[in-house]
């Protein structure tokens, strides 16, 4: 019975989590399907992301889910920043130049921010009630990251398959070469996707800065989540991540009812190898255009 109430009360959680965590993953999947480059910068990014969030907060003020517009913003900007300088020139080179490129990128995120805000934990101490239902208290902040995290997705669908630059990209996705004959300038979508993936991280990073306490290392077990969600929905397919990312937010609501919360990772990772090994495309497939 008291297994019951446990997993009652967590599942709810790991559901809410859950969409967080697939729209962390959507940034990462996202990167991949259009340049096949996986970005190692993903964590310090998402750290970043809580970053704006606390002085956003702490220091103007604002209201943790107004300075999203201004983290997303900065997102954008700082990813096609980070295309321009450390991916554009290894982007036709083998992976092992793009993996150094972006783990380059993250160690330089992570000695700037040591060095501005050391690693000591922050806390954004914001509170936004609760939800009753039936005996089950959902707390307000993940309620509304769920509901963030629903409305980004919902917007990136729209503009993938609704917009001129969105069937752009999904046409350089398809087949650089041939975008590139039609006319489609393939280095400023490059540098838009790269924009996009990375403002979906910092964004991530900013929703869960509401109910976590973090550090600048603290994106390095996020970014491993969205590795492992991205294999789960398919990698390159950004919608698949968050179904992804509800599959293991729920692995993390219904495991401590039942074990000790240590064997997360373990069955995690875990899973992770399974799906590499039975299905490499995903569960809901990859690269879908």
């Amino acid at each position: 019975m008291q297994q019951i109430n446990l997993l009652l009360t967590s599942l709810p959680d790991g559901i809410l989590l859950g969409f967080v965590y697939g729209l962390a993953a959507m940034g990462l999947t996202l990167i991949w399907g259009v340049m096949n480059v996986i970005n190692l910068s993903h964590g310090p990014i998402i750290a970043l992301g809580m970053f704006g969030t606390f002085y956003l907060f702490t220091r103007i003020g604002l209201n943790p889910y107004a300075g999203l517009i201004l983290v997303a913003i900065v997102g954008l900007l700082l990813g096609i920043l980070i295309y321009a300088v450390a991916v554009h020139r290894v982007i036709n080179a083998p992976h092992l130049s793009s993996l150094l490129a972006t783990f380059s990128v993250n160690m330089i995120i992570i000695g700037l921010g040591t060095a501005a805000f050391t690693t000591s934990p922050y806390n954004v101490d914001f509170a936004a009630g609760g939800f009753k239902l039936g005996s089950i208290t959902l707390l307000g902040t993940r309620l509304i990251a769920a509901l963030v995290a629903m409305l980004f997705t919902g917007g990136l669908y729209l503009f993938l398959f609704r917009t001129r630059p969105g069937k752009y990209i999904r046409a350089v996705a398809n087949n650089r070469a041939a975008a590139e004959l039609m006319g489609i300038p393939s280095t400023r979508i490059l540098a838009l996707s790269f924009g996009l993936g990375t403002m979906l991280a910092a964004v991530s990073g900013a929703l869960i800065a509401t109910f976590f306490p973090f550090s600048i290392l603290a994106g390095g077990s996020y970014e491993l989540k969205s590795f492992v969600i991205g294999v789960l929905g398919g990698l390159g397919n950004p919608i698949g991540a968050l179904f992804g990312g509800l599959v293991l937010g729920m692995l993390e609501g219904i495991i401590p009812a039942f074990m000790e919360s240590s064997w997360v990772p373990v069955i995690e990772f875990g899973l992770f190898v399974i799906i590499l090994l039975v299905r490499p495309s995903g569960l809901f497939g990859a690269k879908q255009q």
